[in-house]
């Protein structure tokens, strides 16, 4: 599955628009992990614990709006966007959306494939 944030692929041409899709996740903050963070406002640095939080999150947002696509028979999503949202005091969404194509090899510039 080739997936871009772009409106087409390189060498690929659209020849079929299967529609949006999507996938999304919703985490709450663990305590153990709010305590951390509240040490590390103290003395900075990075949050490693919502990092980790939130690049499990976008793995899981990004599986589900494949297994959307690859269920249309796609085999490949253009103009891949994420967006997070707040849910309720200490958890989170991230949504992940894009279009699903059917793309196949373009033809070489003056010549045919």
């Amino acid at each position: 599955m080739i997936v871009v944030n772009t409106e087409y692929i390189p060498g690929k041409r659209i020849v079929a628009i299967k529609g949006l899709v999507q996938g999304n996740t919703v985490r709450a903050k663990h305590i153990g992990k709010d305590i951390g963070a509240s040490l590390k406002n103290i003395v900075g640095g990075e949050l490693k614990g919502y990092t980790e939080l939130l690049v499990e999150s976008r793995r899981e947002a990004l599986s589900r709006m494949l297994a959307q696509a690859e269920e249309l028979g796609c085999n490949a999503v253009v103009n891949v966007r994420f967006a997070t949202s707040s849910i309720t005091s200490g958890a989170a969404e991230l949504y992940c959306y894009g279009t699903a194509v059917v793309v196949e090899e373009a033809p070489a510039p003056g010549g045919t494939v």
